[in-house]
């Protein structure tokens, strides 16, 4: 588990590097557009793959406490919705800039 954290991190510095260099690299006449949509597709992706696992676990965490006890259903419902909630928010935010990266 640490290591798939570190490795997270790892890639996560790696590929906002070059993203720094975008300006540096347009004003020489090098390829930045190229690493703008390479920032955002892995921008996108790492967000959607996050989203994706936050959601099946909080997911599987209420069908677990409910299975556990059925008569929580009702107050585990609410704090489910809302945790889903903001877990798609973080995602579609992820998106909204990755739009911006690739389109600046």
């Amino acid at each position: 588990m640490k290591f798939s954290r570190f490795a997270l991190i790892a890639a996560s510095l790696l590929a906002s590097t070059p993203a720094f260099a975008q300006e540096a690299a347009n004003a020489a006449g090098g390829w930045g557009g190229e690493i703008r949509a390479l920032s955002a597709a892995l921008a996108i992706g790492l967000a959607v793959i996050g989203g994706a696992s936050g959601q099946g676990r909080a997911a599987a965490a209420a069908n677990e406490g409910i299975g556990r006890n059925p008569q929580s259903a009702e107050k585990l419902f609410t704090p489910l919705i809302l945790g889903l909630a903001l877990i798609e928010f973080q995602t579609i935010m992820a998106f909204i800039i990755a739009i911006l990266l690739a389109t600046k």
